[in-house]
């Protein structure tokens, strides 16, 4: 049983999150409000429609507030919800396995318990 709840927690994690682009998001919105146009210059290789997609998904998961100003020009901000921001661990954890993947003593590591899990 303890099996089947990882599984499922594992594939909610990425139904939500899952993408090339929506990590990208959440990291930029990390303590900031930013616009529609700051995303798009902020994540580099996400076409407008793409990030456009990812944004109302995210909404409508409850991941992102988008606020509307009634104001012309129309101003349109995003943040992040409540439960998006308790991602932060994760985020951190990722940048330090990112930071520490260009230390090559890692794959000295990965390469040693590779080995033993083939001996065994």
């Amino acid at each position: 049983m303890k099996k089947m709840s990882k599984l499922c927690s594992a594939s909610a994690f990425t139904h939500k999150l899952g993408g090339k682009w929506k990590l990208a998001i959440i990291y930029n919105l990390r303590n900031r409000k930013l616009r529609f146009g700051q995303l798009a210059t902020r994540i580099d290789g996400v076409s407008r429609k793409v990030l456009t997609d990812h944004l109302k998904q995210m909404e409508n998961d409850g991941l992102i507030k988008r606020e509307s100003f009634k104001e012309t020009p129309p101003r349109v901000e995003y943040s992040l919800t409540h439960a998006s921001q308790e991602l932060e661990p994760v985020l951190v954890a990722i940048d330090f396995w990112v930071n520490n993947l260009e230390n090559p003593c890692i794959f000295k590591i990965s390469r040693k318990s590779s080995a033993k899990r083939q001996n065994k």
